[in-house]
């Protein structure tokens, strides 16, 4: 028996398979809300790091949409691409929206 079917289960279909790792707090799907204007100054003004804020973003302040996909930026941070809003948009600058 090879050292992967050991750690499988030795070819067992009793025991699942482990689901990959997803950090995103928002799945495919989900309805969000972007944070307020004055939160997205402040996520303009004083983020230094990848995927910056463009300043046409602003305009969607408090809109509602749907998560389109979401990814993960090699430093740990969830970034998401919203359905119909421009942009990439930072976990922090979105809230949870019921449908």
């Amino acid at each position: 028996m090879s050292w992967l079917q050991k750690l499988f289960g030795g070819g067992k279909s009793a025991q699942p398979m482990p689901q990959p790792y997803d950090p995103a707090k928002f799945k495919d799907g989900s309805t969000v809300q972007i944070g307020s204007r004055a939160q997205l100054e402040e996520f303009l003004r004083t983020w230094q790091y990848h995927h910056k804020l463009q300043p046409e973003q602003l305009a969607h302040a408090d809109r509602i949409a749907k998560v389109k996909s979401s990814g993960m930026y090699h430093g740990g941070d969830v970034i998401y691409q919203l359905e119909g809003v421009p942009g990439i948009w930072h976990e922090q600058l979105l809230a949870p929206k019921d449908a």
